[in-house]
C-alpha cells in the first residue's frame, strides 16, 4: 500500500478521481467558496452532518466531487484520538471490493499527530490476513492520498507514520500466523529476508552455537519441543561502526502451552501470539530500512516453542544461565524470562547505549493495565522518560511501573541463585525484577506487552504494537546525538 501526502484544499480534493473521498470536518469548520465546502456547510446547517467525533454523512457520486463515494465525517477537536476514531468509522463505510484509491482530506489545516493518526488508522482498517486462507480476501486498497493545505509542515511526521505502518504490518503478519506456519526456523527465515533490505544484516545461531555460549536457560525452555531453537541476531547499521548501538530484545516463543505447568485449554490458541515481542523487533527493523535514521540498532530474538515431551524441563529443575547465575524453575509457564535473560547477557558484547526488551511476559500486566497501555520498566529515569514520550508521540501508549528492590524478595530460593517466579502479587513487577538481575552492565528497559500485542474475541488479531513506540524512540535518539 502506497501513501502519499498532497497539499490539497477541498477544491483540489474534489477534482481528484478516486474510489472514495473521506473529508475530516472539525467542529470549528468554516465553509469556503468551493462547491464541496458549501455542501459541507449546508449539511451542517441542516443538521445532517454533525462534527462530533465519528459522525458520518455518506454520499454516492455527488456532483460536488469526482469520487465515487464521499464520506463527510466529524473529527471534533481534531485530536489524534478523535481523528483515529473518525477514520476507522469512515473506513467501515467505504470498504468495498473495488476500493483501490482512497483520498483522505482535512477540511482545515492538520495537526502533526492527526496526520499520523490518519495513516495508522487507514492501515489498521484495511489490513487483511490471508496467509493460511484457501480463498483469501486480500486488501484491494493500493493507493492512499492524505491531503492537507499545510502538507509541507507535516511531511516529516507523515513519512515517519508511513514507515511505522510498514513495520507494524510485518509484525502483525508474523504474530497472526499459526504456530505451524511460524516456527523458530521460519521466524529466522523472515529475519534473513530482512537482510535483503539496505543497511540490515542477519546472523542465525542454532542449538550447537547456543550450547557453546552456555545459554542454559534458553535451552531448558526449548528442550520440550521437537522444533530446533533459533537465536536471531539482526543489525541495522545507520551510523559509524564505532557508534554504540541500541539493542532490542524480542521474546520469540512461537507457541506456549505452558510446559508441564500447562495452561488451561480455553484460548490456548492465542498463545501463537507469544512471539509478538519478536514480531515487533522484526517490524521495527522493517521500519528502520524505510526511514534510515543515523543510528545503529541490534535486534536479538531467542526463538523456540514451550511444549511438553519426555525431555521437557520439570518444575524444580535448576539450570545455569549464560551469565553463570543458577535458576530454579518453579513454574515452566514462566518461560519468557528464561529465554530473555540469556539474550540480555548476550547483549553485553555490543556495549550498548541502552537495551530494551519486548515481551508478552505476564498475565499480571493485563490485570494491571488492560489493553490500553503496555507496562514499561526502566533502570534509569532518562530512558524511562524517553520511552514514555515516544509512546505518547506514536499513540502507542505505555506506563512506567516500579522496580523497588523489595519486589525481588519473593524470587529468593534455597536451591539456586534465583527462582523464576515469586508469588501472585505484583507478578509483572517480579518478572521485571528477575530480568533486571541480568542487566547490570547497561541501561535497560522492559516492555510487557501481554495486554497490547493482540486483541481477542471477534476482533482477534495482532496489533503490531509496540513498533510505533520503538521507532519514535529510536528516531529521537538519532536526532538527539
Amino acid at each position: 500500500m502506497n501513501f502519499e501526502l498532497k497539499p490539497f484544499s477541498l477544491l483540489e480534493a474534489s477534482t481528484e478521481k478516486c474510489d472514495a473521498l473521506v473529508v475530516l470536518v472539525p467542529q470549528d469548520f468554516k465553509a469556503a467558496k468551493d462547491d464541496l465546502s458549501e455542501l459541507i456547510g449546508q449539511a451542517m446547517k441542516a443538521g445532517d452532518l454533525e462534527t462530533k467525533t465519528a459522525k458520518l454523512l455518506c454520499l454516492y457520486k455527488p456532483v460536488q466531487a469526482h469520487a465515487i463515494r464521499v464520506v463527510l465525517v466529524g473529527i471534533g477537536s481534531g485530536s489524534a484520538r478523535d481523528v483515529r476514531s473518525a477514520v476507522l468509522a469512515a473506513m467501515a463505510s467505504v470498504k468495498a471490493p473495488g476500493l483501490k484509491k482512497l483520498l483522505v482530506c482535512f477540511a482545515s489545516p492538520a495537526r502533526e499527530e492527526a496526520v499520523r493518526a490518519v495513516v495508522v488508522a487507514v492501515a489498521d482498517a484495511s489490513y487483511s490476513y490471508t496467509h493460511t486462507k484457501s480463498k483469501p480476501e486480500a486488501r484491494t486498497l493500493s493507493k492512499v492520498l492524505v491531503a492537507a493545505t499545510n502538507a509541507a509542515e507535516v511531511q516529516i511526521t507523515f513519512d515517519r507514520a508511513a514507515g511505522i505502518v510498514a513495520g507494524a504490518e510485518l509484525a502483525k503478519e508474523w504474530a497472526n500466523r499459526p504456530a505451524n506456519h511460524a516456527t523458530p526456523t521460519l521466524l529466522a527465515q523472515a529475519a534473513k529476508d530482512l537482510a535483503k533490505l539496505p543497511k540490515i544484516s542477519c546472523e542465525v545461531l542454532g542449538p550447537k552455537d547456543v550450547a557453546k555460549l552456555g545459554m542454559g536457560a534458553f535451552m531448558a525452555v526449548a528442550q520440550g519441543s521437537d522444533q530446533p531453537l533459533r537465536f536471531i541476531v539482526l543489525r541495522y547499521s545507520g551510523a559509524a561502526k564505532s557508534e554504540a548501538p541500541t539493542v532490542l530484545v524480542g521474546k520469540g516463543i512461537t507457541f506456549d502451552c505452558g510446559g508441564i505447568s500447562i495452561k488451561p485449554a480455553p484460548e490456548m490458541d492465542e498463545m501463537k501470539f507469544d512471539m509478538s515481542g519478536a514480531a515487533s523487533v522484526l517490524g521495527t527493523f522493517r521500519s528502520l530500512a524505510v526511514l534510515k535514521p543515523a543510528i545503529n540498532v541490534v535486534g536479538l530474538i531467542p526463538a523456540c516453542e514451550n511444549l511438553i515431551n519426555g525431555q521437557a524441563v520439570k518444575p524444580g529443575d535448576v539450570v545455569t544461565s549464560m551469565s553463570g547465575q543458577t535458576i530454579e524453575i518453579l513454574n515452566t509457564d514462566a518461560e519468557g524470562r528464561l529465554v530473555l535473560c540469556d539474550a540480555l547477557t548476550y547483549a553485553e558484547r555490543f556495549k550498548p547505549t541502552a537495551v530494551v526488551d519486548v515481551a508478552t511476559l505476564t498475565g499480571a500486566c493485563v490485570i494491571a493495565l488492560g489493553g490500553v497501555r503496555s507496562g514499561m520498566y526502566a533502570s534509569q529515569d532518562d530512558l524511562g522518560n524517553a520511552l514514555f514520550a515516544a509512546g505518547e508521540m506514536a499513540q502507542d501508549l505505555c506506563w512506567r511501573m516500579p522496580l523497588d528492590d523489595e519486589y525481588a524478595e519473593g524470587l529468593k530460593t534455597s536451591f539456586a541463585d534465583v527462582a523464576n517466579v515469586a508469588g501472585r502479587a505484583g507478578g509483572s513487577i517480579t518478572a521485571a525484577k528477575f530480568l533486571q538481575r541480568f542487566t547490570e552492565k547497561f541501561p535497560w528497559a522492559h516492555l510487557d506487552i501481554a495486554g497490547t500485542a493482540w486483541k481477542g474475541g471477534a476482533a482477534k488479531g495482532a496489533t503490531g504494537r509496540p513498533v510505533g513506540l520503538l521507532i519514535e524512540y529510536l528516531v529521537a535518539q538519532a536526532y538527539n546525538k
